[in-house]
């Protein structure tokens, strides 16, 4: 098999293994299943908390205002969907989209220990399917999971439908290689050794903690990813980078 699948050839990468498509969500959802439990604590321990600034952003980027409607992808354990009520004071719509249900047991449960004003929908689908109306959404966002995905292109035309004309897409995603090069080999050593190690000892998982790593390799770097985005039909692309490229948040509108 080549390194690299050519399209339509029926083969994904699932992080550095190539795997048949069809094979690809049910690993990812195996990944996901395991991990859920701990994944916001582990989220905590790998970045240091800065994950939360970095999701405190995309909502600054988001701007939410009363009567907005979000649709949050890949968002199960509810960080994104949580601090967008907060940010809209109670009085906006989020629909949480998931394509594990163990991830939204674990959001569904953190809203029943701590409740939150507002409107708020669990539903267990596939980014590359969406079971919503067209130009339902204002808003949509997708954090740490457009890599996840077997058919980018697919999530994005789905991302696209589903808002209404001038809504907005945001992604917030790792990059593949921080911009300062002594860093990047810091950061990849850390990815490599530690972040397995962690999951091993608080996940009880290695191996999901290295598919995870590995996924992040494998994915684009965010101007390769910006150009995929306007592909898609998107208007107003850009980017930002955050943490000296650990990550970006990417943001577009329909057009």
């Amino acid at each position: 098999m080549s390194s690299t699948p050519e399209p339509g050839s029926g083969i994904a990468h699932f992080g550095s293994r190539l795997v048949p498509e069809s094979e690809k969500g049910r690993l990812v959802r195996g990944v996901f299943e395991s991990v859920a439990d701990r994944y916001d604590l582990m989220n905590d321990l790998m970045s240091g908390g800065l994950h939360r600034l970095w999701k405190s952003s995309l909502i600054d980027s988001l701007a939410p205002r009363p009567g907005m409607r979000l649709i949050d992808v890949a968002g199960g354990t509810g960080d994104i969907a949580f601090r967008f009520l907060k940010a809209s004071a109670g009085r906006g719509h989020v629909t949480v989209v998931d394509i594990n249900e163990a991830m939204l047991d674990v959001g569904r449960r953190r809203l029943a220990r701590a409740p939150l004003p507002g409107e708020i929908e669990w539903l267990c689908a596939d980014a590359e399917a969406l079971p919503v109306a067209d130009r339902r959404f204002d808003a949509y966002s997708i954090a740490f999971g457009i890599r996840n995905v077997t058919h980018r292109a697919r999530a994005l035309a789905e991302a696209r439908r589903v808002l209404g004309y001038g809504g907005q897409f945001l992604c917030l995603e790792f990059c593949p290689r921080l911009a300062l090069p002594f860093f990047d080999r810091l950061y990849e050593r850390y990815s490599e050794r530690i972040i397995p190690t962690l999951g091993r000892w608080v996940a009880g998982d290695a191996d999901s903690y290295v598919y995870l790593v590995e996924s992040i390799r494998r994915f684009p770097p965010p101007e390769a990813f910006a150009a995929e985005i306007a592909g898609a039909g998107f208007g107003r692309v850009g980017y930002r980078l955050l943490s000296g490229g650990v990550c970006a948040i990417h943001s577009a509108w329909k057009i």
